[in-house]
């Protein structure tokens, strides 16, 4: 059962009504949440679609953010939340493994995509949250197909915002990989000649039919992680499980 956060309004924030009204955070003492902001855990969230699908796991979590996370008119970009010492950031995807890696950030959301493509050695992804599911591929043109063999490719260049993980790809099977970097408009770059292939994010397979593309070759099944800084995790252990124990809740919780 998903538990409705209490109503909360910056400014008022009280920790024995928040204890009391949330569920969720039964056996947590007011002094272990009452914290200073710079004291406060920071939860960093990915901009974009992956919200929408985040949000039920948030909620069952016991992490209710502000209103202004929910009006797109604000420009706010750290939200507080009805736990007094947890707070958000939103931020690019791609980012939100940096803040997390270099301790801006506690906790975070991404996807392994994004892991894959920085492998920071600071970050420690607990749990699968099952969210986000798509997978990346290379793709090219309908009419290269005929009489291409992938298997028989020793040189491609290839338009991607995932160069590293590209040529650990290609390297693995002894193919070297040309990647120039493109941060989105991928499949305008076979038709304008940029490069004749892509490597990409595939969900439906839509945007890729649109535009005359195909897939040839997949590299890796992508879905959302729960991530976690590792100096973090050693200096706030019961906090941060807490957290992560909640959220593996959420996640059982879904697919029951």
């Amino acid at each position: 059962m998903v538990h409705p956060g209490p109503t909360y309004r910056p400014g008022e924030r009280s920790e024995e009504s928040v204890l009391s009204a949330d569920p969720s955070l039964q056996g947590v003492t007011a002094a272990t949440v009452a914290a200073p902001v710079d004291d406060q855990l920071v939860l960093a969230l990915p901009k974009g679609r992956i919200l929408k699908e985040l949000r039920p796991l948030l909620s069952h979590a016991g992490i209710h953010p502000e209103p202004a996370f929910d009006d797109d008119k604000s420009r706010l970009l750290r939200f507080a939340t009805n736990v007094p010492n947890l707070s958000i950031i939103r931020v690019r995807s791609f980012d939100v493994a940096t803040f997390v890696a270099f301790g801006a950030a506690h906790l975070g959301v991404a996807g392994n995509d994004v892991l894959m493509e920085f492998d920071y050695p600071e970050i420690y992804a607990p749990l699968d949250l099952g969210i986000g599911a798509c997978r990346l591929s290379v793709a090219e043109p309908v009419e290269m197909m005929e009489g291409d063999d992938p298997s028989r490719w020793s040189h491609v260049r290839v338009a991607t915002k995932y160069p590293e993980v590209t040529k650990r790809h290609f390297a693995a099977r002894g193919v070297q990989a040309e990647c120039v970097k493109l941060n989105g408009a991928m499949e305008l770059a076979p038709t304008l000649g940029l490069c004749r292939r892509i490597v990409d994010l595939v969900s439906t397979g839509s945007t890729l039919k649109a535009n005359g593309l195909v897939e040839v070759e997949h590299i890796a099944d992508v879905t959302s992680r729960l991530i976690v800084n590792r100096a973090a995790f050693k200096t706030r252990t019961a906090e941060i499980s807490q957290w992560i124990d909640k959220f593996r809740e959420a996640v059982n919780a879904r697919q029951a």
